[in-house]
């Protein structure tokens, strides 16, 4: 399977100002996910989208290919992923570049290793599934099964749609969320359909130890004594 790596890496962040090229336990957040990146025994390439050439220096600077600065209406606080994800393919389809799969690599995730993508991209070759993305367990106290959504009378209604919560935690039924490390997906499921996702999709699960996703500043503190812990 032929699978292209793209790290979206836009500028204006507000939690973090500038967080994408921030100093992060000696190296540039970016460098993290550009050196699991190029580590990947199973990505033919990987490519920056960035709309900053700033960011496009530190990228090139860490060995990935920026062939292209992304525009600056595609780098909004708003603007959503898929969109960013298309503007690469299409510059790759105009280059002449075919691949089977794209695999989607956010920086703010520092903690992913190689072994990470590899693993992902063989579980979406063996599953024959659309997309692989990795999960986290939902704490049993957030479960599905245990939330309750209120109506304008003030009512709670279970997610689940069902009359009663389960009442024994050993009974819940596994549940994920999103980890937003890395999203792999075939590629006509993308160009074609439009999606990240497709009809299926499997999830590959992280470890708490390997996750940390940076959006404030607490969150970068976080990963800082992470990656304390993990060199010691």
């Amino acid at each position: 399977m032929h699978v292209l790596g793209l790290i979206p890496a836009r500028s204006g962040s507000k939690g973090v100002p500038g967080k994408n090229i921030r100093q992060l336990f000696g190296r540039p957040l970016l460098a993290y996910t550009a050196e699991a990146a190029l580590a990947s025994k199973r990505l033919a390439r990987v490519l920056l989208s960035t709309d900053d050439p700033a960011i496009a220096d530190v990228g090139r600077k860490w060995g990935v290919d920026v062939p292209f600065l992304r525009p600056a209406a595609l780098a909004r606080d708003d603007t959503p992923t898929l969109p960013v994800v298309l503007h690469a393919m299409e510059w790759c389809v105009q280059s002449g570049c075919t691949y089977d799969a794209v695999c989607l690599l956010q920086p703010t995730h520092p903690l992913r290793r190689a072994w990470h993508i590899d693993l992902c991209i063989d579980m979406l070759e063996s599953s024959g599934a659309d997309s692989v993305v990795t999960v986290l367990p939902v704490p049993h106290e957030h479960h599905p099964h245990w939330v309750y959504y209120q109506t304008e009378d003030k009512s709670l209604v279970l997610s689940t749609g069902e009359s009663a919560p389960t009442p024994r935690r050993q009974d819940l039924p596994r549940a994920y969320h999103r980890e937003g490390s890395i999203y792999v997906t075939r590629w006509d499921v993308v160009w074609t359909g439009r999606s990240l996702y497709g009809r299926r999709t499997v999830g590959f699960e992280m470890s708490a130890t390997d996750s940390v996703n940076i959006d404030t500043l607490d969150d970068w503190l976080l990963a800082e004594r992470m990656m304390r812990e993990r060199a010691a």
